[in-house]
């Protein structure tokens, strides 16, 4: 450590730190445009030059550049150390007058404008950031500086797009002013491929080192293995190097860990159902018609476009069209009701209405189902409203307009019911609401996990009132949309009793089963082995020494299926043996 003075105060500061890293740690505040602490210090821009006082003398520096020293008195705010800052914002002025982050320091200053003639058409200022980052970092040496004095400037190496760019975009976001020359249309002649945020439904993107979603747990980023530079060429490596924690390790592999537990709660969620399936709809053909999922990132605050509705294309939405029941009690799709559709599109007309209040809102409904707390309330209060409420399913969404006046509009094709009578309905928006699905792989964990499903995919419960997170299997729990669809009240409240089950059973310390269990009579057992493959549990073995056939009473399940099966009557079932089931019909006969 050694002991410095920054601005009057003294600090302790790590050997071999440059004064601006110090003053970094320290939260005072360097102006600098050309630093960056994945690169190795430049000293372009000037800026962050401060006064240094050592052994008896005075002297103007770059802090990036230069390391502290025992005893060192700076100041980063003296007289000459402001005028000479002012002096390169004019200076820079000149060369990127339309730059931002310049002219915010021109602002802070007192800059109002620049001695120096503005001749140039970009807004670059050299400072060499995209060049260090795409050579040092990137490896690629896709852009370099080409000649000299006033005519230098940053471009391709002999001003010809090349093979070398691999559309990264580093130049281009680590450019301090946003700078032509690092606009990757002018660079290559590759079409950048952005990474899509599959949390954002594809409607923003996203980097190669993201968290998948705000409330992820754990909440931590992780990396993109097909999109990150370092897997794809071995070079980059900036994340960890302004990793503090030092948690990057491009080493880690995935692995299978296997572990012995006693209980286990399916929860697998899933699958919205994809309406391009529908191609009356015209999801996938039109950007105007979503679904609602998407519509709900982008009416989020926290979503691609911070809450305003808002379409490529689309210049202003004055009408809007939700459709119920996309996929589900549907022959053709799902018979089902997907439960939460319904009230999901009130909610939706009524943040349309509050985003859009000069709007017109329609929904077309098969029926409104409103069977939760509060739920008819607030239907009730929707009717009250001027949203329009439609009973009838949509026959298809066209873009054949029936008035001139609604050119680049689409067309809601319906039958209202209750009328009798066809509509066509011009709208700017369409919102599909779109069904639950089970997972794709929900009947492949079935089969591992012996749990029988739904003719649909959901998982089944062992009894749909008495037992509603139990499952056939003792120690398996479901809960959430896996078991049927259901509405976030519902998935959290079952998700609740699952644990409250599961930890009742760790709490007891020992597990009770039911009595009522298969045996196998060894002197009856001729060792035929028809019994294991059918048992549905896994729970009968073969013992090679004795040669008979033997039962796990902990994995037993008491379905039944072995002693139906048994040729030689070996294996009986405990509580409905033979003899018991006579004695149970001659005493009803007596009475």
């Amino acid at each position: 450590m050694v002991n410095i003075t920054i601005n009057d105060q003294e600090y302790d500061i790590e050997e071999g730190k440059t004064i601006l890293e110090a003053a970094q740690a320290m939260g005072l505040e360097i102006p600098t445009l050309c630093y960056h602490k994945a690169l190795s210090p430049y000293g372009a821009c000037r800026l962050c030059t401060v006064e240094i006082e050592l052994n008896g003398r005075t002297m103007y520096q770059a802090s990036c550049q230069y390391l502290v020293e025992e005893g060192m008195n700076i100041q980063t705010e003296s007289e000459r150390v402001v005028n000479g800052r002012k002096k390169m914002i004019e200076l820079l002025l000149a060369r990127a007058p339309e730059a931002e982050d310049i002219l915010d320091l021109a602002y802070k200053y007192g800059v109002k404008d620049t001695r120096f003639l503005k001749e140039f058409d970009d807004v670059c200022i050299l400072c060499g950031l995209c060049i260090r980052v795409c050579h040092d970092r990137m490896g690629f040496k896709a852009i370099e500086f080409i000649n000299r004095g006033i005519e230098r400037k940053v471009s391709l190496p002999f001003e010809d797009f090349h093979e070398v760019c691999r559309t990264c975009g580093s130049c281009s976001t680590y450019c301090p002013t946003g700078a032509k020359a690092v606009q990757l249309e002018n660079l290559t002649h590759h079409t950048p491929r952005p990474i899509l945020s599959e949390f954002d439904q594809g409607l923003a993107t996203r980097p190669a080192v993201y968290t998948p979603f705000p409330q992820a747990v754990p909440k931590i980023p992780v990396i993109d293995r097909n999109n990150c530079i370092h897997f794809q060429t071995g070079e980059c490596k900036i994340c960890q190097d302004v990793c503090e924690p030092d948690a990057i390790n491009y080493e880690q592999e995935d692995e299978i860990v296997e572990r012995e537990v006693g209980a286990i709660v399916v929860t697998t969620g899933f699958d919205p159902f994809d309406p391009n399936r529908l191609p009356q709809y015209g999801y996938g053909k039109y950007p105007n018609v979503i679904t609602s999922l998407e519509f709900e990132r982008i009416s989020s605050a926290s979503g691609p476009t911070e809450g305003e509705i808002i379409f490529p294309g689309v210049t202003e939405i004055k009408s809007a069209a939700i459709l119920h029941c996309i996929g589900s009690r549907d022959e053709n799709t799902n018979r089902y009701c997907s439960r939460l559709c319904c009230m999901n599109a009130l909610k939706a007309a009524n943040l349309i209405r509050d985003k859009l209040p000069d709007s017109h809102v329609y929904e077309f409904y098969i029926d409104i189902r409103a069977a939760g707390k509060g739920y008819e309330e607030y239907y009730q209060k929707m009717l009250r409203s001027d949203i329009r409420i439609i009973r009838g399913k949509v026959a298809e969404i066209t873009n054949i307009p029936d008035l001139p006046e609604d050119e680049g509009r689409l067309t809601v094709v319906a039958e209202d019911t209750l009328l009798g009578a066809i509509l066509r309905v011009p709208v700017d928006l369409v919102i599909l609401m779109v069904g639950i699905e089970p997972k794709k792989d929900a009947r492949d964990l079935a089969h591992i996990l012996h749990l029988p499903c739904t003719e649909e995919g959901f998982y089944n419960e062992k009894h749909p009132k008495l037992a509603p997170t139990e499952t056939v299997i003792e120690g398996i729990h479901v809960a959430g949309a896996c078991q049927f669809p259901k509405d976030v009240p519902d998935s959290v409240a079952q998700g609740e009793s699952a644990a409250a089950a599961v930890l009742s059973k760790i709490a007891r310390g020992e597990y009770i089963t039911e009595p009522t269990k298969a045996e196998i009579v060894d002197d009856h057992c001729s060792g035929c082995r028809n019994c294991i493959g059918l048992c549905p549990y896994l729970a009968i073995s073969f013992d090679e020494e004795e040669e008979i056939a033997k039962i796990d009473s902990a994995l037993c399940q008491g379905c039944g299926v072995c002693v139906a099966s048994c040729p030689s009557g070996a294996i009986i079932h405990r509580g409905y043996t033979d003899k018991q089931i006579f004695a149970e019909i001659e005493g009803v006969l007596e009475r």
